[in-house]
């Protein structure tokens, strides 16, 4: 039976990452992936890779006039990508570890059974860690099963043709992406989510600047609906005490991710999960059985591939580092303008008893945003009164996602908010609106 020093279950990135490590140390390290169309994990394959590319080439869609012809170049334009992506992952590490291609389940806390294209294998390791990353929530929706207009978040993007009705169950921050997204395309898009309030973890003024840039592009957005059935291409559902029926070319399930822990047997290895299925890890990431770790969206935390490197940073320490030291975890939404936001909002700093002020930053004073003919949506931060320190912000404006990591660090290191107030920028750049928003 074949050992290893370290098994690594998924190609995530943090897994991924992990292996090139414990091999460059001298370790012997096995790699398992149920799919050859996975090397490299889900961002590369099925997530914000892809998806990006798709949005870059939305936003040029809406100058275009065979919009369907600019949505079928975009998709293999994103195909050819991935691929590209996948077989540099592979490669990087096809000569150093072994990558073994089948289904990995725990037949005992040392012990693996793999299924392969060949048969099964048994195999053993001093140190297992589990990176299998998360899957679609399907909800209890009549008429789901079986049905060919619903499609998921990584089936939606291998979609060839551009849907001219497109119905999204589901308003979070990925189910806005997609909405955003084919909106530039120039689909009909539909948003239906079961919450009363949209966007609920955001703060008012965000949520319906949010909103309002939504609506411009068409988009519809019905909160507070409950969805009775699914007729074939049909949604059926209550909205304001009303029975609606929307029709749809396709149907996208945006009803968020739970951890990938189906058909792993961690019974079996004595490995306890919460209950939304993620595994349960202290703060070294080791799992309820020793020698057995977790890491990336399997934890059921923050699903974010940043998240998942630096759940490799933490294992690669020995104890250096732990999931006591992480704060701070910005998080993006790529939409026509994109959002951004890191720490707290001014609701949960209220909720603290923080002794604090507001300032805000209309995008459209910023000379930056005027050049790339985006003056839409707002800068928001919190600061601590008596520390001086920021608590939160909120940027939904062009560059968000570049900006946000600025305000972070500053964060990270408790500056005082006069460090970006007074800070010599660029310009004309978006991130030198930092000097006006503080200055407020």
């Amino acid at each position: 039976m074949p050992s290893y020093d370290s098994i690594i279950i998924g190609f995530g990135k943090g897994g991924k990452t992990l292996a090139a490590t414990f091999a460059a140390s001298g370790q012997s390290v096995a790699l398992i992936e149920k799919s050859t169309d996975m090397y490299g994990g889900t961002c590369i394959n099925t997530g914000c890779i892809p998806s990006k590319s798709l949005i870059h080439s939305a936003a040029a869609a809406v100058h275009k006039e065979d919009k369907a012809q600019a949505y079928r170049q975009a998709v293999q334009e994103k195909r050819a990508l991935t691929s590209m992506l996948r077989k540099k992952n592979y490669e990087k590490l096809s000569d150093k570890v072994t990558i073994i291609d089948g289904t990995a389940s725990f037949i005992g806390p040392t012990l693996l059974n793999v299924k392969t294209a060949e048969g099964e294998l048994h195999l053993s390791a001093n140190n297992f860690y589990i990176n299998t990353g998360s899957v679609p929530v399907i909800p209890k929706i009549p008429g789901i099963k079986n049905n060919p207009h619903i499609y998921y978040s990584d089936t939606m993007m291998e979609l060839e043709t551009l849907p001219q009705e497109l119905v999204i169950i589901g308003g979070g921050y990925v189910g806005l992406e997609f909405a955003s997204m084919y909106a530039n395309f120039g689909a009909n898009v539909t948003v239906l989510n079961k919450e009363d309030v949209f966007l609920p973890r955001e703060d008012r003024d965000i949520a319906n600047a949010i909103k309002e840039m939504l609506q411009e592009q068409g988009i519809a957005i019905y909160t507070g609906s409950e969805i009775t059935r699914i007729e074939s291409n049909i949604v059926c559902f209550y909205y304001n005490g009303r029975l609606h029926r929307r029709t749809a070319d396709v149907i996208l399930l945006a009803t968020g991710r739970r951890p990938n822990t189906d058909g792993l047997n961690l019974s079996l290895a004595k490995v306890k999960t919460k209950p939304n299925g993620g595994i349960i890890t202290d703060q070294f990431l080791q799992t309820t059985q020793h020698g057995i770790f977790a890491l990336g969206d399997v934890r059921g935390e923050q699903q974010f591939t940043y998240v998942s490197l630096d759940d490799y940073r933490i294992i690669k320490s020995e104890g250096g580092y732990n999931l006591t030291h992480r704060k701070n975890i910005p998080y993006s939404v790529f939409m026509a303008v994109p959002y951004a936001r890191v720490g707290m909002s001014e609701k949960e700093a209220a909720e603290s008893g923080l002794y604090y002020r507001t300032v805000k930053l209309p995008a459209s004073s910023i000379p930056k945003a005027q050049v790339l003919r985006k003056p839409v949506g707002l800068m928001k931060a919190l600061i601590d009164k008596q520390t001086n320190r920021i608590l939160g912000a909120m940027l939904f404006c062009e560059q968000a996602p570049e900006i946000i990591n600025i305000i972070k660090i500053a964060m990270d290191v408790n500056a005082n908010y006069t460090m970006l107030r007074d800070e010599v920028f660029t310009h004309p750049t978006m991130s030198e609106a930092l000097n006006d928003l503080f200055a407020l």
